[in-house]
């Protein structure tokens, strides 16, 4: 598996809609973090992170909704080390 090639922002994608994420469960911040970063750039996705700990995490994700999609369940699965309990969505569409 790759070294530090994580990256830290993503694509500026603006097509489509804005979902915000409430993550909840069993989390290792930096590691979920860094697999929810991986996988927004990935799917070319502009992601913003808000309140993250142990417990919870928010993040708002924008982009085509069926990436939106793809990122929800890719990121629910979660890194190794952490356990996704619940997921809160709200989609807010723009144009």
């Amino acid at each position: 598996m790759a070294g530090n090639n994580i990256p830290q922002a993503s694509g500026g994608n603006s097509a489509g809609m804005s979902c915000d994420f409430i993550f909840r469960g069993s989390l290792m911040s930096e590691s979920f973090l860094d697999f929810a970063r991986h996988r927004a750039a990935r799917l070319d996705l502009t992601l913003t992170v808000g309140i993250c700990d142990t417990q919870a995490c928010m993040l708002t994700v924008r982009g085509p909704d069926a990436l939106i999609d793809a990122f929800e369940m890719a990121v629910s699965l979660g890194p190794y080390d952490c356990i996704i309990i619940d997921i809160e969505r709200s989609d807010h569409p723009h144009g």
